[in-house]
């Protein structure tokens, strides 16, 4: 249980800094972090909220690597 409240905090803190920082970004994953898979997962894993975070860090990385300053 302890390892799921991690990627739960590690997950909120990745989002509030979508928000916050890269706006950009956040409005267009696409769903409201509180209701998290609420239609494709009915059945929340800890498999599948390390999917979540991992997809997160990947579009953040994506985004950093693609609006890189040229200098």
């Amino acid at each position: 249980m302890k390892e799921l409240h991690t990627i739960l905090n590690e997950i909120t803190e990745l989002t509030s800094t979508l928000e916050t920082k890269y706006p950009e970004l956040y409005q267009f994953l696409g769903e409201d972090p509180l209701t998290i898979g609420a239609d494709d997962h009915p059945e929340i894993d800890i498999k599948v909220m390390k999917d979540y975070l991992e997809s997160l860090k990947e579009i953040l990385k994506h985004y950093l690597d693609s609006h890189k300053s040229v200098t």
